[in-house]
C-alpha cells in the first residue's frame, strides 16, 4: 500500500492570536482576559508575544517557505470588536493575513475564540452571563460577513473542555465545578447558534468545534477501572462531542455531573438550539492519552493534559509504559491512533488535526540553528501512526501541528517552545525577535513535499 496521504491532504501548522500577535493595545484592540490575566513569576506576558502582528508578511512568507498548505490561526474578538463596536483596523489586519496566505496559496482555517475573552465581556460575567451568547454569535456573524466566502473551515471553540476542567491554570476561569458548567452549557448553546447561523448564510465552508481530546486507559482490567475509564471520557470527551454532533448531552457525563451538583440550568429553547446547530467536522487537538482507575484519592494537579479526580467515578494515575516530555506530559503516539478511530467510529464525520506537538527548551546555536531531533522523532512518530489511522478508514482533512511558529505557552511563557520556526526571545528581553529555521522546519518541508513521510 503506497505511503503516501490522501491527495488534497491539507498539511498545516497552528497558533493562537494573544500567543504570537503582540500589539496588545494598538490599532483599537481592547484588553482581553489573558492580557488582564497574573503572570507566574518569571514567565513572560502577551503584550509583544512574538510580534506577528507586526511581522505577518515576513512570517506568511516562512509559511510558505516551509510548504504549508494550510494555517489555522484564531481571531481575537478584543481585536476585532471593541466595547461592542466592530474595530475596522482590527479587521483590516485578518483581512491582510488572509490575503497572504490565499495568495500563497495556503488554506486559511480560522478559529473564532480561543482562551480570549474580551475583558469587558468578562467584567459582565462573561460566559456565566448567558447574554454573551447573543454577543458572541453577533461577533461571529462580523467574521462571516467579512471572511465567509474566502475561509472555508471555521473552528467554533478552542478546547472548550479544557476551560471547563482546567480553566485555573489556563486562566480562563476559577470557579466552582456548578459555575464553570453553566458557563460550558452557554458556550455550548453559543457555538450552536453560530452554526446555525452558519449554515442559513449558506456559506460555502465548513464549520465545527476543536476540543482537545483524549482516548482513556482504564489502569487495569478490574471492572471499577473499566468503569471509571469510561466516566473520564464521558465527562472529557463526549460530553463535548456528543452536543456538537448530535445536539444532546452525553447520558454518562449528564449523570455524573448531576451527581456532584454541577449539571447546568437548561432551558426548551436551548435544546431546540443545540439540534439546530450540528457541525461538518470535527478539529481535535490531540498531546497524549489519559488513564485513570476508582477514585482513591484527593490531591490534584490541574493542567491542560493532567488528569484530575472525581470522587465516586475516576481517578487519574500515570501510565508507567508512556515515556514523558521535560513538561511531564505523556508522549502516546499509538494513543494518537487510538483516539482519532475512536472519534470517527463514534461520529463518522471527517477529522482535521489542529494541534499536536511537543513543547521543550531549545537552544539557538551560535551558528543560528536550532536542532530538535526530539521534536522530528515526535512529530514522525505521530504521523506515522495518523497514516496508520487513515488505512483504518478514518476520514481525515488534514494535519496543523501546534506551532508554526514559537509562541507564549499558555502558563509556561516563551521557554516552552513548540514552533518550526524559533523566535529569538526570552522570558524578560525582547532581543530582536529574528526568525530562525529549526532542523524540524526542513524535515517538515520535506514531509509536505512528498506527502508522506
Amino acid at each position: 500500500m503506497s505511503k503516501q496521504f490522501p491527495k488534497g491532504f491539507l498539511w498545516g501548522a497552528s497558533t493562537s492570536a494573544y500567543q504570537v500577535e503582540g500589539a496588545w493595545n494598538e490599532d483599537g484592540k481592547g484588553p482581553s482576559v489573558q492580557d488582564m490575566k497574573d503572570i507566574p513569576v518569571g514567565t513572560t506576558d502577551f503584550k509583544t508575544a512574538v510580534d506577528h502582528y507586526h511581522r505577518v508578511e515576513e512570517d506568511v512568507l516562512l509559511y510558505k517557505e516551509l510548504g504549508l498548505k494550510a494555517y489555522r490561526f484564531s481571531i481575537s474578538w478584543s481585536r476585532v470588536m471593541s466595547k461592542g463596536e466592530k474595530n475596522p483596523k482590527g479587521l483590516e489586519f485578518y483581512r491582510k493575513l488572509i490575503n497572504l496566505l490565499k495568495e500563497n496559496e495556503i488554506e486559511p482555517i480560522v478559529t473564532v475564540f480561543h482562551f480570549d475573552l474580551p475583558y469587558d465581556i468578562h467584567e459582565k460575567g462573561g460566559w456565566e452571563n448567558r447574554d454573551t451568547i447573543q454577543v458572541f454569535a453577533d461577533y461571529c456573524q462580523i467574521l462571516f460577513e467579512e471572511f465567509g466566502q474566502d475561509v472555508k473551515y471555521w473552528q467554533t471553540i478552542n478546547e472548550q473542555n479544557v476551560m471547563a476542567l482546567a480553566g485555573s491554570a489556563i486562566g480562563t476561569s476559577n470557579k466552582s465545578m456548578k459555575e464553570k458548567f453553566q458557563e460550558n452549557h452557554h458556550m455550548l448553546v453559543a457555538q450552536a447558534l453560530v452554526t446555525k447561523n452558519y449554515h442559513n448564510g449558506h456559506y460555502p465552508g465548513k464549520i465545527g468545534p476543536a476540543p482537545n481530546i483524549a482516548s482513556v486507559y482504564a489502569a487495569s482490567d478490574k471492572p471499577e477501572d473499566q468503569l471509571a475509564a469510561l466516566y473520564m471520557s464521558a465527562l472529557r470527551n463526549w460530553l463535548f462531542l456528543d452536543v456538537a454532533v448530535y445536539g444532546k448531552y452525553n447520558h454518562n457525563a449528564w449523570h455524573l455531573l448531576e451527581k456532584i451538583g454541577a449539571s447546568p440550568t437548561i432551558t426548551v429553547e436551548d435544546q431546540e438550539l443545540l439540534k439546530e446547530g450540528t457541525c461538518d467536522y470535527i478539529a481535535i487537538n490531540y498531546y497524549n492519552t489519559m488513564t485513570v482507575s476508582a477514585y482513591y484519592k484527593k490531591e490534584n494537579k490541574i493542567d491542560q493534559q493532567s488528569g484530575f479526580g472525581i470522587p465516586g467515578f475516576f481517578q487519574s494515575v500515570e501510565n508507567n509504559n508512556l515515556l514523558m516530555t521535560e513538561f511531564d506530559w505523556p508522549v502516546d503516539p499509538e494513543g494518537f491512533r487510538f483516539t482519532l478511530n475512536e472519534v470517527y467510529s463514534r461520529y463518522r464525520l471527517p477529522i482535521l488535526v489542529t494541534e499536536n506537538g511537543i513543547g521543550a527548551k531549545d537552544i539557538l546555536t551560535a551558528e543560528r540553528s536550532v536542532h530538535d531531533d526530539y521534536r522530528i522523532d515526535y512529530l514522525k512518530q505521530h504521523i506515522e501512526q495518523m497514516r496508520s489511522a487513515i488505512e483504518d478508514g478514518v476520514e481525515m482533512i488534514g494535519y496543523c501541528p501546534w506551532s508554526a511558529i514559537d509562541l507564549i505557552s499558555t502558563h509556561e511563557g516563551i521557554e516552552k517552545r513548540y514552533g518550526f520556526i524559533y523566535v529569538n526571545r526570552s522570558e524578560e528581553d525582547l532581543k530582536d525577535l529574528s526568525r530562525y529555521k529549526k532542523d524540524s522546519f526542513y524535515w517538515y518541508q520535506k514531509v509536505i513535499k512528498n506527502n508522506q513521510l
